[in-house]
């Protein structure tokens, strides 16, 4: 079978999945002539990730991106400040844990039904008992004060309940049933037309949107796996794909190659305690030589992140020392110099680390320097990074044996083995989660059981701040205060790899505005800024 064959097959697969959206502009030729010259006010957009569960912000929708159909009581701005949004002002009573929101009076839902201070309380009272990835653990109550008030009681002071404002869309009490994930009803810029699940959705404007109005009247979101958004492109059919890295430098006639700095990373978790323990599962905890600091600080000192972005990515990526790289709680004292072979090697002969027998693989006494890492077995970026440091270790002397898998496989080893993984969030509440010693072993957080008592004490000092800016400090410094940390001038919990760039193939003359630094996930963050899009000539 030829390549050309090949191609032409992968075009038809794309055209087939493109079919929906083409049979109702195909029934609009006419009024297409008629316009002929005119900028175009829809636009088709191939993404890579559906949202299999759907779109009810009560369960997690809209927290990697903008819930589009929903909006929120405040959001952030290009810069990461928090601005409202459906509220007009809010405050927080002294003692920190009584916040009053105060909303506009001029919000319709998108079938005209006026959305009040009732609808915010059933939206998080829904979300608060969903068991979900919403977590709303600290919310006591939330009441109308009025129409246009909704009064938050915290059981407990937490500087990052303000991010359970800015990611949780709003929806309507009276219109809200079992199905509402698949029949969202929203104040957000668009509202939903039709789900083909598989294949695509199509959205067209509000127009009960209290905001500026979005420049485009109806998007279809087509979901193709990278090769077939690729070819989609190649097309023509399509007016922006997501791409990853491997394709970024074919040039296609007719689009440009956007590209967005994200926090949407990868890094290697290691078992910090020694191996003995299990689960309540019965899974084994532990590991005895990712738990020797040695070995973690000789690993994050060798890493080559530059050849990681120049050789995995094409570029496209930047260098990774925590998961919250280039945030306002970053703290930039992490950064350590990498790829220094000669000072991974004193750091483990000190540490008792020697080639005793000739083998090639150091040895502590009767330990040996290896262990399995694994990686999502469908996900190439991941593998390929996982390869790449294992090939980078062994003039080291650290043998990694690198170890593909599903999540359900990942999920029984993950305690016990190293696993490369991935977070990037705008909420500082992520670092607490993957870090905190309360979180260990729940989930998919703290999978290494990482503890530092005074790294603890900085998350709880950030949390029960009464203000973002105020816990600033404290985040920081539970990244490294100069003695300790969670980084790798610290503890080096992680060895953090790279953030990956965001690739989008966008149409000529089509302007995606500012696009704010992407959280962890492929595509939707770009849709962050969706009412600002626009042609620019």
């Amino acid at each position: 079978m030829t390549k050309k064959f090949l191609s032409l097959i992968v075009i038809a697969t794309v055209s087939i999945s493109l079919m929906l959206a083409g049979c109702s502009s195909s029934k609009s030729d006419d009024k297409n002539k008629k316009n002929e010259g005119k900028p175009k006010d829809e636009l088709v957009l191939a993404f890579d990730s559906e949202p299999a569960t759907g779109f009810d912000p009560t369960t997690g929708w809209g927290r990697y991106g903008s819930p589009l159909f929903q909006s929120t009581l405040l959001k952030r701005d290009d810069k990461l400040n928090i601005v409202n949004d459906l509220a007009t002002s809010y405050e927080v009573d002294e003692e920190g844990k009584v916040w009053t929101v105060h909303l506009r009076d001029d919000v319709n839902f998108s079938n005209g039904k006026p959305l009040t201070a009732r609808d915010v309380v059933f939206t998080f009272e829904t979300a608060a008992n969903s068991g979900s990835v919403v977590d709303l653990n600290v919310l006591d109550k939330v009441e109308a004060v009025n129409d246009t008030t909704v009064k938050f009681t915290l059981k407990e002071v937490q500087s990052t309940f303000i991010n359970n404002l800015v990611a949780t869309g709003i929806v309507p009490q009276y219109a809200y049933s079992e199905d509402y994930a698949e029949n969202p009803i929203g104040s957000g810029p668009y509202q939903l037309v039709q789900w083909d699940k598989g294949q695509q959705i199509i959205v067209k404007k509000n127009p009960e949107y209290y905001g500026e109005k979005p420049y485009f009247n109806k998007l279809t979101f087509v979901f193709l796996n990278e090769d077939a958004a690729y070819a989609a492109a190649q097309a023509g059919t399509v007016d922006l794909a997501y791409i990853p890295a491997a394709f970024s430098n074919k040039e296609v006639p007719g689009m440009k190659l956007e590209t967005v700095k994200t926090v949407d990373n990868r890094g290697i978790v290691f078992p910090y305690v020694k191996s003995g323990d299990f689960t309540e599962d019965g899974l084994p905890i532990g590991n005895d030589v990712t738990s020797d600091p040695a070995i973690r600080h000789a690993i994050d000192m060798a890493v080559d992140r530059k050849a990681l972005i120049d050789g995995v990515l094409e570029g496209y990526g930047t260098p990774a020392y925590t998961s919250v790289d280039g945030l306002p709680w970053w703290n930039p004292d992490t950064v350590i110099e990498d790829g220094d072979l000669d000072g991974a090697r004193k750091v483990l002969e000190e540490a008792g680390w020697k080639d005793s027998d000739g083998d090639g693989v150091l040895d502590n006494g009767s330990l040996k320097a290896e262990f399995s890492l694994y990686y999502l077995a469908n996900d190439t970026i991941r593998q390929s990074l996982a390869i790449a440091v294992a090939d980078m270790m062994k003039p080291l002397g650290i043998n990694i044996k690198v170890e593909g898998g599903s999540w359900d496989i990942i999920g029984k080893k993950m305690y016990s083995e190293a696993v490369l993984m991935g977070w990037g969030s705008h909420d500082p509440h992520e670092l607490y989660n993957i870090y905190g010693s309360d979180n260990a072993g729940i989930e998919y957080y703290n999978t290494g059981y990482y503890k530092n008592d005074k790294v603890d004490e900085y998350f709880k000092k950030a949390l029960h701040a009464k203000s973002e800016a105020e816990a600033i400090e404290f985040w920081k410094k539970a990244q490294w205060d100069g003695t300790t940390g969670l980084s790798g001038k610290g503890d080096a919990a992680w060895a953090w790899l790279v953030n990956i760039d965001h690739l989008y193939l966008v149409k000529d003359g089509l302007d995606i505005g500012d696009q704010r630094i992407h959280v962890h996930g492929h595509g939707w963050p770009a849709t962050d800024n969706i009412a600002d899009w626009k042609w620019s000539k």
